[in-house]
């Protein structure tokens, strides 16, 4: 189709790229010092990028050219933000992080993945493991400390670490995950919180009031980043839990992808009062 697309003459151009940032759909970019008009179906044809040419190398003219495609372009922005979020998020996780890298500049908070430890048959804490054991040979500790009968229960995090703030946005564990986005509370108020919500889920946690900030970047990060099959939300009933809630719906929308999700909220006295 005949249409008016911008020209960019490449003898006048100075290198100084202000075209390119200028250019909101990202139709110029910058090539061996030149801007260069590569992506014609991005060139809306407004020319926002024309006051900002410092020498006058750009102008419009018509002629043949694909039409203007408003979808490509918005899907185009919506990868590039992810992946300015990703960079952003995995930058200042490795701010930090130590020289060791991410996760392991602090002991506490390297990762771990407690599933494929349990799978190998490892002892996840160094701690004597409580058996029951009344027969010859060692035991892990007297038979006295588990009463006969009784099933000692098992934690169910399956990853390390678990708080918001401290997690990687690309992390094995992620992959084929069903992601549990839960409020610190809510593992004190319900008491069931490990075998009916973290068991077969990867949890992350935290609290918008206290951490004073917005989780919705870095989940984006996360859910658009990885193999997220499912994500529950589990909250409490009080008003700043809103906000968990809030960040964890905003990235679902911002990741671009179809995730089955619920939202779970528990009463202050530990009781189940909606699931949505």
């Amino acid at each position: 189709m005949i249409r008016k697309i911008i020209r960019i003459d490449e003898e006048k151009c100075n290198s100084c790229g202000l075209c390119a940032s200028a250019c909101h759909e990202g139709a110029i970019e910058m090539i061996n010092g030149k801007a260069k008009l590569v992506r014609e179906h991005f060139c809306d044809g407004l020319g926002d990028c024309l006051p900002t040419c410092p020498t006058g190398a750009i102008s419009f003219e018509e002629r043949e050219a694909p039409a203007y495609d408003e979808a490509a372009v918005k899907e185009s922005q919506r990868t590039k933000a992810e992946e300015q979020t990703m960079e952003k998020n995995t930058s200042a996780i490795k701010k930090t992080a130590g020289p060791h890298g991410a996760g392991q500049g602090c002991p506490g908070s390297q990762f771990m993945d407690f599933s494929k430890m349990r799978d190998q048959g490892t002892q996840i804490t160094g701690q004597p493991v409580h058996t029951g054991h009344t027969g010859p040979g060692p035991q892990s500790q007297p038979a006295s400390s588990v009463p006969a009968g009784q099933i000692q229960p098992s934690s169910r995090l399956n990853q390390w670490p678990c708080q918001i703030k401290l997690l990687p946005v690309e992390a094995p564990f992620y992959q084929g995950a069903r992601l549990l986005i839960a409020a610190d509370c809510t593992a004190y108020a319900y008491a069931n919180m490990h075998e009916e919500f973290m068991k077969g889920r990867i949890t992350v946690i935290g609290c918008p009031k206290l951490d004073s900030i917005d989780y919705s970047e870095k989940l984006t990060a996360i859910i658009a980043g990885n193999d997220i099959k499912s994500v529950t939300i589990v909250r409490m009933e009080v008003p700043c839990c809103g906000g968990l809630q809030r960040a964890a719906e905003t990235a679902l929308k911002n990741s671009g992808k179809f995730i089955p999700w619920q939202v779970v909220t528990i009463s202050r006295d530990g009781r189940i009062l909606d699931r949505s």
